[in-house]
């Protein structure tokens, strides 16, 4: 389903969410207090700026008694096989934020990537999967970037754990092509580039990658993945103690222009390897 018949397909799904609300006499605030969520939230939904998770279009279903219509809406909407199923949610969320915050500790973002090393990525981790769905996946990842070159991009701010650049995903050509890449986003002002040096040693945020994302009419989520599973992350105390480890981790990092000229360092090393190989 492309972009824009998606986003018109949730517009629907908040439309007749809004109808069978009041059909069934609540308020914003009277449904969300029944299915767990604030009123806001249920306005957000209602205005698609916000899309539901699974067992809250249950919920809805079960309070507004609708016989499942939520829940078959949802699951068609978040069916998106370009996206592992429990990045679905963020990656909708990703295209309307309008200032994301990356903290990548052992790949270059997927924001970042060359079609080449996202490729072996998707590879190394499906090494028996037909042709077909690698590129699938790949196009997916490709296609997100996109938002990078709009007009109304958002700020992106990229932390990279100096192992991002050192590791030499899928050769050290590959590798080389990438970390290039990433210079010259960085050279470009497309995005902010920190790399954490590994001297720095113990930091915060050790635990895994991490995506914060700020919206014009919505709060602040954060968005964490672990092995085959991801975590949107809407509380409020928990996106600001989130936001608190982001600012250290920037504090440990080596400055913009210092992360730059570590990365072109990275760059000739690979190449150099490349080279002799």
């Amino acid at each position: 389903m492309a972009n824009g018949s998606r986003q018109a397909a949730w517009e629907f799904f908040g439309a007749e969410l809004k109808r069978r609300r009041e059909e069934a006499g609540l308020t914003q605030v009277e449904l969300g207090a029944r299915v767990f969520v604030s009123g806001g939230y249920i306005g957000q939904f209602e205005q698609a700026i916000r899309k539901p998770q699974l067992d809250v279009a249950q919920r809805i279903d079960e309070i507004l008694q609708t016989d499942g219509i939520f829940e078959r809406l949802c699951r068609k909407l978040i069916d998106d096989r370009r996206y592992a199923d429990y990045f679905a949610r963020a990656a909708e969320l990703e295209a309307l934020a309008t200032s994301i915050s990356e903290f990548a500790p052992t790949l270059v973002p997927g924001l970042l990537q060359t079609p080449e090393y996202a490729r072996s990525v998707t590879l190394a981790m499906n090494p028996l999967a037909p042709d077909e769905y690698i590129e699938e996946k790949v196009s997916g990842r490709i296609e997100r970037a996109r938002i990078l070159k709009d007009a109304t991009r958002p700020k992106y701010w990229v932390i990279l754990h100096e192992n991002v650049l050192r590791v030499p995903v899928g050769g050290h050509a590959v590798m080389a092509e990438q970390l290039e890449h990433v210079a010259a986003v960085a050279r470009a002002r497309t995005a902010v580039v920190q790399v954490l040096p590994t001297v720095a040693g113990a930091y915060a945020l050790m635990n895994g990658m991490v995506v914060l994302m700020e919206f014009d009419d919505a709060p602040p989520t954060a968005y964490t993945e672990a092995v085959y599973s991801g975590n949107l992350l809407d509380d409020p105390a928990v996106v600001k103690r989130t936001h608190a480890a982001y600012d250290l981790l920037r504090a440990a990092a080596l400055s913009p222009e210092a992360s730059l000229a570590l990365i072109e360092s990275a760059t000739k090393d690979h190449r150099r390897c490349a080279s002799t190989t």
